[in-house]
């Protein structure tokens, strides 16, 4: 039994206690709630409503006026998972019935898995804010989130029907197109952190400022003038990218409703629905964390003491580090906000379109990206 005293089981029980706090205390609710802003949202911009009230239909008994539980419509996401619980889980005869089971669950785990590596905080409690700091963080990212791709193919395969087939057709087309812009384009932002760590990357960003905002250092050198300019151009692939991996408007051509009914969802309903559902949001968190830590400084606030391992257990550490935490997730929300604008602003691609613009423009934009960064880095050490 002397091997159990080998165990670090303190190491076990933070890794257990900051996944738990990061699924269900952050990613879920952030989750739900930006199902409910996107139907705000697009109201907003097509000048309607949207989901303003929930609560108990008590006027059904014989009461005046319903129970409402939270003001401006906030209880929704409440009811939504209420109403995929209870909804019967219909599974067509037709279907291939491990695959179909199975897919659900390979669109959902490789996005939550993702997060497991990104830095959503500084020091908390003597603990770093990030499950796995493993020192090829990126290359994790780029290889986990690359899975999710089976889950829809599976999903349109096990329907065995034509909708569903064609979207995971599409979605896989797609996904492996923009991948390699995707991949390509982080490369000039690990040339210039020289390093495939993610918290070494937000570190960098705290002694040179941030990629994209170079002067949040309060200092503004030549070199990083000259490197804005292959930064920004890396930002927006990643970013146009990010959008075709999540399917997300203009890039929805897996699950376009007026060509493919629901793609290759069609034949899900209940929990399994709500798992593609869930899979989909929790990408674009994924997501929107990478660009957070890449290009905008992570959890780092300009300005304001950074957080050590030994004040991190004083009042004012863990204040300070909450604060940190709240700051990434707060930047997280913005691009969430802008990937939920981009939805309801533009009309959706053609697929010749969709597949021009991945391999006749990103593609070589971010190839010639990468050679311009390192002439920078050779002229300007």
């Amino acid at each position: 039994m002397d091997f159990l005293n080998d165990i670090p089981w303190m190491l076990i029980a933070a890794s257990i206690a900051k996944t738990l706090f990061l699924i269900f205390g952050v990613v879920l609710p952030i989750v739900s709630y930006t199902v409910y802003a996107e139907r705000r949202v697009s109201a907003l911009i097509q000048d309607r409503l949207g989901p303003n009230r929930t609560g108990f239909p008590i006027s059904l008994f014989g009461f005046e006026k319903d129970l409402q539980l939270f003001l401006g419509g906030l209880g929704q996401p409440i009811a939504d998972a209420v109403k995929f619980l209870l909804k019967e889980e219909f599974t067509p005869a037709h279907v291939n019935k491990f695959y179909f089971w199975l897919a659900p669950v390979l669109a959902m785990v490789p996005a939550l898995s993702t997060l497991a590596v990104l830095p959503f905080g500084n020091y908390l409690f003597g603990q770093k804010m990030v499950v796995a700091d493993v020192n090829v963080g990126i290359l994790y990212v780029f290889a986990i989130a690359s899975i999710g791709v089976y889950g829809i193919v599976l999903a349109g395969w096990s329907s065995n029907s034509k909708y569903p087939f064609l979207g995971s057709i599409r979605a896989s087309s797609q996904m492996i197109s923009y991948e390699l812009s995707l991949g390509l384009s982080a490369v000039p932002v690990l040339l210039i952190i020289g390093n495939l760590n993610l918290s070494q990357a937000i570190q960098y960003q705290i002694e040179n400022g941030w990629l994209l905002l170079p002067f949040t250092d309060g200092n503004l050198t030549l070199r990083e003038l000259l490197l804005w300019i292959p930064v920004l151009i890396s930002f927006i692939i990643f970013t146009i990218s990010m959008f075709a991996e999540t399917n997300r408007l203009p890039f929805d051509l897996p699950e376009s409703e007026t060509e493919l009914v629901a793609g290759y969802h069609t034949e899900y309903s209940a929990m399994k629905f709500a798992l593609f559902f869930l899979g989909e949001y929790a990408a674009m968190i994924a997501g929107s964390s990478v660009i957070v830590v890449l290009f905008l400084g992570g959890w780092h606030i300009p300005f304001l003491p950074i957080n050590t391992l030994e004040s991190s257990t004083t009042p004012a550490g863990i204040a300070l580090g909450f604060l940190h935490i709240t700051a990434f997730f707060a930047k997280v929300v913005g691009i969430l906000l802008f990937f939920i604008w981009v939805r309801w602003t533009l009309p959706r691609f053609r697929f010749d379109q969709l597949m021009k613009l991945g391999w006749l423009y990103l593609f070589e934009i971010a190839l010639v990206n990468i050679f311009i960064t390192a002439a920078i880095l050779a002229l300007v050490k």
